[in-house]
């Protein structure tokens, strides 16, 4: 069996009937969807065109959002249909992520990832998926695709289809007969308030208070909101002149020719702990990379004193890594499910292994070498045993740095993300971070000269590539897909510019460069500081930018 639906969207009225029908049957919250009708209306006055899509979860052959969830939560059942598991799931939103039609969301009353599951309940007592049995216009028509007498056979073999984003490989079941382009991509028309059919588009951030529609009803004072008293400047209130008795925005009547009338959107899965992880784990991964070259491969002098201090940030930064991680997931007291039912495709699953592996070896190795220095232990049983402890600790770092590039790949609705130059951008950054963790130690008096001399060429060069990796590969060679495309625009051009060419740009690399010329411990440690504020700033667009761009 071989579930799959088909829309005719030339039938459908966008009664929305279905996504009541959806609520009602598997008690959906308010404020999220499994099933909802999207509107766009194109053409001009009175030559008026509104067309309806009905967008729910794909189940697609090829589930992005099975492999990255790292408890088996999300899982594809032998009919096709791409169910989950509420009392798995741990809410770490990264099949949010995965999902290129932004179909999942976080259900407020469980903290756990839903979505449309085709009535697997109904289905299996033989009966039709809720949505279906109430469309009054027969516009939704489910079945199994491997039954050639099945409906939705007839009707696939019948009609030409289409589906939403075909080029990313996830080969959906969600067939729309007659889609329309503008609806088909999510794109294809900017989606401002004055456009909707309502007083306000939902928030895409959590907290972010809905943008207000801006009314002119002619010459006069500001008007005011009803609920908050709120002013609402009209165009005549800031000098701007009058298009007619009733305008919506600042373009003139009916003068969009196309535009969405409503539509769903899920909250921004990821904030501020995924970029802080991100900063965390390279310091971690830097630090003891820089020691394990030093301690295991004699590339320079590491004094026990050194090992004690950058150990222990590292120690430190991991610890910091794992409590960012924990934070950000919905179900934060489910998080040791990711080691105790790991699913091994996921690289979530895989990144915990590598995070445990890091923090034991780097752990034992620091715990030695600072009983060697308490007097505690035998001072050479711990130098016979630091070569070994450094040569596993060093792969467990780069694996460290990196694994996230893997992981972010899996991410297939964000498109920014999806570069190979990702692993070769993370590993420099390490490099940065790790080398401005030992210059911001170097004042303390613990790391010693050859280390900060280390840190120093370690910084100027992890600076310099990373400025290469940025301008002649991230942001200006062209970008596989709009998607990217838009997210890129957004850093460079867009929302996130100041954080980029201010944090990233000026502090992060040209100041934190300037700072490293004078061979000057304090100018060392700020240029180290620098260096890590820009990074977090950099981050912190990284991960955001393409979480702004729409997938429905």
């Amino acid at each position: 069996m071989n579930f799959g639906f088909a829309i005719d969207t030339r039938a459908c009225i966008g009664c929305h009937a279905c996504s009541i029908a959806c609520k009602s049957e598997n008690q959906v919250p308010l404020g999220v969807d499994r099933t909802w009708v999207k509107s766009t209306e194109t053409g001009r006055y009175p030559e008026v065109r509104r067309d309806f899509q009905v967008t729910r979860c794909n189940h697609c052959a090829n589930p992005p959002c099975v492999r990255i969830c790292p408890v088996t939560a999300m899982y594809q059942r032998d009919d096709g249909i791409v169910e989950f598991d509420p009392d798995v799931c741990i809410g770490c939103k990264g099949c949010m992520q995965a999902c290129p039609y932004d179909a999942i969301h976080i259900d407020p009353a469980s903290g756990c990832a839903a979505k449309c599951h085709f009535c697997a309940h109904r289905v299996e007592r033989g009966q039709e998926p809720a949505c279906v049995v109430v469309c009054p216009t027969h516009s939704i028509i489910a079945g199994d695709m491997d039954d050639p007498g099945s409906e939705l056979s007839r009707v696939l073999a019948r009609n030409s289809v289409t589906v939403r984003k075909p080029e990313q490989g996830t080969s959906p079941k969600l067939f729309y007969i007659d889609g329309h382009d503008v609806s088909m991509h999510p794109t294809a028309v900017a989606r401002e308030p004055a456009g909707m059919a309502f007083s306000d588009v939902r928030p895409r951030h959590a907290g972010e208070p809905p943008r207000p529609v801006r009314l002119d009803l002619g010459p006069g004072p500001a008007l005011k909101t009803a609920d908050s008293g709120t002013p609402i400047r009209t165009p005549q209130a800031q000098g701007e002149p009058a298009g007619g008795p009733i305008q919506v925005g600042a373009s003139s009547p009916a003068g969009q020719m196309s535009q969405v009338a409503w539509n769903a959107q899920h909250l921004v899965p990821w904030h501020w702990p995924v970029p802080a992880y991100l900063v965390t784990k390279a310091i971690a991964a830097g630090l003891f990379g820089a020691l394990s070259l030093g301690a295991g491969f004699g590339l320079w002098p590491v004094t026990t004193s050194a090992l004690v201090a950058g150990g222990g940030l590292a120690v430190l930064m991991l610890l910091a890594t794992t409590a960012l991680l924990v934070i950000d997931l919905e179900r934060p007291e489910r998080f040791l499910r990711i080691v105790l039912r790991p699913q091994w495709r996921s690289w979530i699953a895989r990144g915990a292994v590598v995070l445990i592996g890091l923090s034991s070896v780097g752990g034992l190795w620091w715990a030695l070498e600072t009983g060697t220095a308490l007097g505690w232990l035998d001072g050479d049983l711990v130098e016979h045993l630091r070569p070994p402890l450094a040569w596993v600790t060093l792969p467990l770092s780069v694996m460290a740095a990196i694994y996230t590039a893997f992981l972010f790949a899996q991410c297939e609705g964000r498109d920014l993300w999806q570069t190979p130059l990702l692993p070769v951008h993370m590993l420099v950054q390490s490099v940065v971070a790790g080398s401005a963790a030992l210059l911001v130690l170097t004042p303390l008096g613990w790391i010693g000269p050859e280390l900060a001399e280390v840190g120093r060429v370690g910084l100027a060069g992890g600076l310099a590539a990373s400025l290469f990796v940025l301008f002649a590969g991230e942001f200006t060679i062209p970008h596989a897909s709009e998607l990217a495309a838009r997210a890129a625009r957004d850093i460079v051009a867009g929302r996130y510019r100041w954080p980029f060419w201010g944090g990233a740009v000026a502090l992060g690399h040209v100041a934190a460069g300037i700072l490293l010329l004078p061979a000057m411990t304090w100018a060392g440690a700020l240029a180290g500081l620098c260096a890590l504020v820009g990074l977090t700033l950099y981050e912190h667009a990284f991960v955001m930018a393409p979480q702004d761009q729409p997938n429905s």
